[in-house]
């Protein structure tokens, strides 16, 4: 698909760093993500009320509430859209516990079942750009909600690109609310030495771009996989692409001594 920009980037602009999600943008692993908060929902919805409830729609209800949040976060979110909440409870709750903390590892059982099962895919485009710029010496950063990103990275053989992973774990290490709040951004462009207004960020989940762009980004990249450009570019978005191929990153980068 044609690049759909709310903005174009300037051409003699230059940016100092870049900084991706994970899931959607490196791995593709959304889908994986769409279908574990699936089954979780399936499963759930009907043990905590008894009223009728449409099925968690891996499209519309994973774009709109769970995508690139934390899971607690997600799990508010799209109970909050149906009109239930549970206890929040505790993060050492199991799967099978009826609270945020129960139905978040529950949802990790899935993901990790499903993971296992299929592997990780990775977009090529993408790692064909983190290449590059890793050769330049562009400072590179991962920023994802997930708990499992530092491990998915490795897992690809893709750690040595980065110079910080901002995930979840992390996240909750430093006490950083997630995405939307700008926070996870941030502190890996700080990390990175540089200022927000200096980096690029690239995403491909609404509470991403909106995330980026309250922190004041230079130049926010909107992927389009699940066909929401027009929300993305709603959100902030200054450009929204179907695949990095199709946007010249690495000439919007100057590299340090360049």
């Amino acid at each position: 698909m044609p690049a759909v920009s709310t903005t174009v980037p300037d051409p003699s602009r230059r940016y100092r760093a870049v900084i991706l999600d994970m899931d959607g943008v490196v791995t593709d692993t959304a889908s994986v993500h769409a279908l574990a908060w699936k089954q979780l929902f399936d499963e759930a919805l009907s043990q905590i009320t008894s009223t009728l409830q449409a099925p968690f729609d891996a499209v519309h209800d994973y774009l709109n509430y769970v995508d690139g949040k934390p899971r607690t976060g997600g799990i508010e979110s799209f109970l909050a859209s149906r009109g239930l909440r549970v206890p929040p409870g505790s993060p050492d709750d199991e799967p099978g516990v009826l609270t945020v903390h129960g139905l978040a590892a529950a949802k990790q059982g899935y993901f990790q079942a499903i993971l296992e099962r299929d592997g990780i895919a990775l977009f090529g485009s993408t790692v064909e750009l983190l290449r590059v710029l890793h050769a330049r010496g562009v400072p590179l950063a991962l920023v994802s909600s997930s708990k499992n990103a530092t491990a998915m990275v490795q897992q690809a053989d893709l750690e040595k690109y980065f110079s910080r992973i901002v995930d979840g774990n992390e996240a909750a290490r430093l006490g950083l609310p997630g995405k939307p709040a700008p926070d996870m951004f941030v502190t890996a462009a700080r990390d990175l030495g540089v200022e927000p207004a200096e980096a690029i960020v690239v995403e491909d989940a609404i509470s991403g771009v909106q995330s980026a762009k309250a922190g004041g980004f230079g130049l926010v990249i909107g992927l389009n996989r699940e066909g929401a450009a027009e929300r993305l570019a709603q959100a902030g978005a200054d450009v929204v692409v179907g695949d990095l191929a199709e946007l010249d990153v690495a000439a919007l980068v100057v590299a340090p001594g360049e």
